[in-house]
């Protein structure tokens, strides 16, 4: 969990006149330095409803520890989180002293390598509070740092076996910045998590927005998907056309493969259900809320559970 720090110098408000929606003022980001950012774009995610299997949450972590990213900024959890749903986390530090992690929203940021550009990426947990102030909380930084682009990452539970590659679909502010992605249009309609409305936020603020998502198997969603994870960064380094290390996500996603089929195959009724999945020739899958299908879910795996677990 992202750790607070009590160093902060408050943001000022940027005067570019984009199309910003008249909210209570909530001035709740922390800055802990004001790195100079060369046409920057934002990756988010968020844990929690728009993560399943961990795999959004865990590709913006990926890449900020591959381009050795540097804190500079965080959303202050005050105002956003009800703590008694998401708590706040004690540790021991080195001097034997207790400190308190908070569940901040942390902006990290690196030069990309052999691009004029850099990027920033955001890792934080979806508030339970006052989501379209969360969301002005991030285009104002987007705006003082003068952000080109802001990208959203999920991860969905869907109807899709494991055995075919990883589905991508999601939605893009314009069509040039779609096709750049490859992304297959979602025509998804009904609940939606942060990721959603932080998306929506920024087309309606006026500033260019993508948001990418990746389909994991349901049967299996209880486990992070390094697999799912792949996916979100290959798209994250094509639309920003870099280069990244991947051998030990790539060597993650074998050994998950690996174990996924062990598990299938010495269950003969996952099995089954596994190649009624794969006799739907389609490719399109729809992004369904997670909330929709978790339950279908977790009646399959209690129905298949073993005794051991």
């Amino acid at each position: 969990m992202p750790i607070c720090t009590t160093l902060a110098i408050r943001a000022g408000r940027d005067t570019k006149t984009r199309n910003r929606v008249p909210l209570q003022a909530v001035d709740a980001l922390i800055w802990l330095s004001r790195p100079t950012l060369r046409r920057p774009v934002i990756i988010a995610s968020f844990e929690g409803w728009n993560d399943a299997a961990d795999a959004s949450s865990s590709a913006t972590q990926f890449l900020a520890e591959a381009w050795h990213a540097e804190l500079f900024a965080q959303i202050d959890p005050e105002t956003f989180h009800d703590f008694t749903t998401v708590r706040p986390e004690i540790h021991l530090n080195d001097d034997d002293l207790y400190t308190i992690g908070w569940p901040t929203g942390d902006f990290t940021y690196a030069e990309l390598p052999g691009l004029e550009r850099d990027v920033v990426l955001l890792h934080g947990i979806e508030p339970q509070l006052r989501w379209r102030s969360y969301c002005e909380q991030v285009t104002t930084l987007a705006d003082v740092i003068g952000a080109e682009l802001i990208v959203t990452l999920g991860s969905l539970i869907a109807d899709v076996p494991h055995t075919r590659p990883i589905s991508m679909t999601g939605v893009a502010s314009d069509k040039e910045l779609a096709q750049t992605i490859g992304l297959q249009q979602s025509t998804y309609e009904g609940p939606t998590g942060i990721v959603g409305v932080l998306h929506e936020h920024c087309r309606a603020y006026g500033m260019r927005a993508a948001s990418m998502w990746a389909a994991v198997p349901h049967y299996v969603a209880q486990n992070p998907s390094p697999r799912a994870t792949l996916a979100l960064v290959e798209r994250c380094t094509r639309l920003l056309d870099v280069s990244v290390e991947l051998t030990e996500l790539e060597l993650a996603s074998a050994e998950y493969d690996r174990q996924v089929a062990e598990v299938v195959e010495s269950d003969p009724d996952i099995a089954e259900y596994v190649r009624q999945l794969e006799q739907d020739e389609s490719d399109d899958v729809e992004i369904d809320p997670a909330a929709t299908l978790a339950a279908e879910a977790e009646r399959f795996l209690r129905d298949h559970r073993r005794p051991n677990g």
